[in-house]
């Protein structure tokens, strides 16, 4: 049985079509030259680098990787810090002396809000959160770590043109990543409090399921698995 191609094989493979070298290469360090991104699909890229002279295509291969399926905010802990913290203040972020005033990170203000109650969180306070508790469609992708996604073609030269091309399935993944970092991002605590509620609806339902096979019908001499068996 013919295994079926990554789509990178079937990128390369029109790469060859169109008379040009696919060369497989690894990044190291992306910051090492400069790149010039291109907005277009994989023929329009194809007709760019023949516009350009190129001889050959750099393609290195993407993958999915765990983490994607985790929030990123794309907020460092440095980044979070200047925001919000405040290293000079000497009342562990509460600012009673007054010599801090006016030295209040964006939570340390929220906090002294008195009309506001309970805990108030930003996009970047969730960072790390499964994304498949807003997504659960995006559960069945989890048996694709690891599984070739795209591929990342540049032409090579002192300016890089560079574009990514990924899988059907790869874009309809990329999608409910997005939904479901723009759920957090409108509304954080929104998010936190849908997935609270999940889990109570879930806690309900095995509740129920307890209970029901506690006190099964009375005279039912055949059990669920044996009628399932029957059906």
């Amino acid at each position: 049985m013919a295994k079926n191609k990554s789509i990178s094989e079937i990128i390369c493979d029109y790469i060859k079509e169109q008379k040009l070298s696919p060369i497989p290469v690894q990044t190291l360090n992306e910051e090492a030259a400069s790149t010039r991104y291109f907005g277009g699909d994989l023929k329009e890229f194809i007709a760019a680098a023949k516009t350009l002279g190129a001889k050959g295509i750099f393609v290195e291969e993407l993958y999915l990787e765990d983490d994607e399926f985790y929030y990123d905010s794309g907020m460092d802990d440095d980044e979070y810090m200047a925001l919000y913290g405040n290293d000079d203040c000497c009342c562990d972020g509460q600012c009673k002396c007054g010599k801090c005033e006016g030295k209040k990170g964006k939570k340390a203000k929220d906090d002294d809000d008195s009309d506001v109650d309970g805990v108030w969180f930003e996009p970047e306070d969730l960072d790390g959160l499964d994304l498949t508790l807003l997504k659960p469609q995006m559960a069945k992708y989890i048996d694709r770590i690891g599984e070739c996604c795209g591929a990342r073609l540049t032409v090579p030269g002192v300016d890089r043109l560079e574009v990514e091309i990924f899988a059907d399935w790869y874009d309809k993944f990329a999608e409910l990543v997005d939904e479901a970092s723009e759920i957090i991002e409108e509304d954080p605590n929104g998010a936190l409090e849908a997935i609270e509620a999940m889990f109570k609806a879930e806690e309900e339902a095995d509740k129920s399921v307890k209970k029901i096979a506690a006190h099964p019908p009375k005279g039912g001499k055949k059990t669920a698995k044996s009628k399932s068996k029957k059906n």
